[in-house]
């Protein structure tokens, strides 16, 4: 049992995390942005709408979805995490941005959780799975001396 738990470490933090930001954005950004979101993101909302940015938040966490449920393939995760990474790092430097020119003094917090999120996507994103066991070997037809 612990080494099917093992297996699935990478796929969800795909599946959780990707869920997470279909939701956050679909009801927290293109349903009723927060004030402070809206300020703290005035350094991109000016060229790109919120809206646009809300179906980012979606269309990222639905890749990841999709990434978490291919079991073993690898480029296809990476693109998951990379979806993954890039809104979260997008509003962290949004937030990073705003509060070092002081348009938003209070977003420091957000900008060091965002980027927090971002960075520990990228350090997930370059764990291996544990290799599998020789009876889920014989199981993958794969590698049964192909």
């Amino acid at each position: 049992m612990v080494a099917a738990v093992r297996r699935w470490r990478r796929r969800a933090v795909l599946g959780t995390l990707g869920g997470g930001w279909t939701g956050y954005g679909a009801f927290g950004v293109l349903g009723d942005p927060r004030y402070g979101t809206s300020r703290g993101l005035d350094s991109i909302t000016r060229h790109v709408p919120m809206s646009v940015l809300g179906w980012v938040w979606v269309v990222c966490g639905a890749v990841a979805v999709v990434a978490a449920l291919a079991p073993r393939a690898h480029s296809i995760q990476s693109a998951g995490f990379t979806a993954l990474a890039t809104p979260a790092a997008l509003w962290g430097t949004c937030f990073t941005v705003a509060t070092v020119s002081g348009a938003y003094p209070k977003g420091g917090g957000s900008a060091c959780g965002w980027l927090a999120f971002a960075l520990a996507i990228v350090w997930v994103s370059g764990m291996d799975d544990p290799p599998p066991t020789g009876r889920e070997k014989a199981r993958l037809w794969w590698t049964s001396g192909r």
